[in-house]
């Protein structure tokens, strides 16, 4: 994988951006790949004039910024203008084309980087599994000759960064859909406070929920990500210091059925932090398990997709994902008294979360529980089920108490990819980010040193 910081080192050297476009564009048409499964559609030619362009700006000393010229990916819920924004279904496929880009496209084609094409995801984004029966499903980049799952819903998304098809990736992030496939893949994924970044553009699945994030090798690659989606001036992450930094471990629900290499990975990387002189501080935390209860009925996602889906599923139903139907309708249950009532409780439990966690720099535990399975496993329903509920489990916490959330890989080189999630205050954003980085070189197989 090639970072943000080395494509721009590059180009500061004298490399074009049309060569890391066609590098990019080899690596999605490598027969032997997975580009026919990660891209629901490549932007070639539009690419290589964009790559162009921005050549010849840079030669002007022109160039809109030091990123100018570097392919990213889209997950295929975004309205890029000319396209059909299907996210991941039939249902849409003869939809009229977006006139627009979605503002957080619009922001970074503005800081000139390149969006090289469209990523497979969950249908509709709705569920943490990355699996997609119309589109095929990407191959995880762990034991690839296995066939294991990518996690979802930004399943695209994870696996063209670790292919190196894109050098980051656009994705959205409702109850973990970039943490869960960047902890199963390997790289890192960051859920921002959800009103950070703009959703103009972007086909929802809960509008409570719904957030923009980035899918990149590492977190200094997402910091900058971020920052140009929402709007404010890149800058380079001074990575906090880890002497006295005061870590909160929850020992509560989040650490239920961890298997054996996730809860190894995860001990590892405990002691390795705590070796650096990060104070951790075990926490009970059992209001996490009210999150379920809250969820009973569908929740949030359940009950906002039906209301946006109910009409498409009347005209369009039996293109459905059955499974992603199925959980879709579970809305149309909900009254609005029981909708109120969530609301209020959810409001009642960040409240009360936020008295506990007040005194924390971070929050930190396993992104997933497991490690990927493989896809052959999913086919029965029970284990589709079950495997969907275990990775969705801890991301969903950070969702519902509105807060940034960050994965970075923790496994030790050429093993099973394994997360570790911080998850930070309200609106700590870039805080968040300094702690990632400083957690980062101690545990990350992609930029700890041998």
């Amino acid at each position: 994988m090639r970072t943000l910081a080395q494509a721009v080192r590059e180009l500061e050297a004298g490399a074009s951006s049309r060569s890391l476009v066609e590098e990019c564009l080899a690596r999605i048409a490598d027969p032997a790949g997975e580009g026919r499964r990660v891209f629901l559609k490549v932007h070639a030619e539009n690419a290589r004039a964009a790559a162009d362009y921005v050549d010849g700006l840079r030669r002007l000393g022109a160039a809109p910024s030091r990123f100018a010229g570097i392919p990213v990916s889209v997950k295929d819920l975004f309205d890029v203008a000319g396209d059909v924004t299907m996210s991941g279904s039939a249902a849409l496929r003869d939809a009229p084309p977006a006139a627009a880009d979605a503002v957080v496209v619009a922001r970074l084609r503005a800081a000139g980087l390149i969006p090289i094409g469209r990523t497979n995801m969950t249908e509709f984004a709705f569920t943490g599994l990355g699996i997609n029966p119309h589109y095929d499903t990407p191959r995880n980049p762990y034991d690839r000759a296995t066939g294991r799952l990518p996690g979802g819903s930004s399943s695209g998304a994870a696996v063209s960064v670790s292919d190196g098809m894109a050098v980051g990736a656009l994705g959205t992030d409702t109850g973990g859909s970039c943490r869960i496939p960047a902890a199963l893949c390997g790289i890192v994924g960051y859920k921002p406070t959800a009103k950070r970044v703009p959703l103009g553009g972007v086909l929802p699945l809960s509008f409570s929920l719904d957030s923009v994030g980035p899918l990149a090798p590492t977190v200094a690659c997402c910091a900058t990500l971020d920052a140009i989606m929402a709007g404010e001036e890149p800058t380079d992450i001074a990575p906090f210091p880890l002497r006295g930094l005061r870590l909160a471990a929850p020992q509560t629900m989040v650490l239920e059925d961890l298997d054996e290499t996730v809860s190894r990975g995860y001990a590892a990387a405990l002691s390795a932090l705590s070796e650096a002189g990060a104070v951790i501080t075990d926490i009970a935390l059992r209001e996490f398990a009210e999150i379920a209860t809250l969820n009973a009925r569908g929740g949030f996602a359940a009950s906002e997709a039906y209301a946006w889906h109910r009409r498409l599923i009347e005209a369009k139903g039996a293109l459905y994902d059955p499974r992603v139907l199925m959980r879709i309708m579970r809305g149309k249950g909900m009254d609005a008294a029981e909708y109120i009532e969530l609301n209020h409780g959810r409001a009642d439990l960040i409240r009360r979360v936020a008295a506990i966690t007040r005194d924390y720099d971070a929050l930190v535990m396993p992104t997933v529980p497991i490690v990927a399975p493989p896809l052959a496993e999913l086919a029965v329903e029970e284990a589709y089920r079950k495997v969907n509920l275990q990775v969705l489990r801890n991301p969903t916490v950070a969702n519902m108490l509105d807060r940034c959330a960050i994965s970075v890989p923790c496994h030790p080189r050429g093993e099973a990819p394994v997360g570790l999630m911080l998850i930070g205050e309200h609106g700590g954003d870039r805080r968040l980010f300094a702690i990632a980085a400083g957690i980062e070189a101690i545990v990350s197989p992609v930029v700890r040193r041998a």
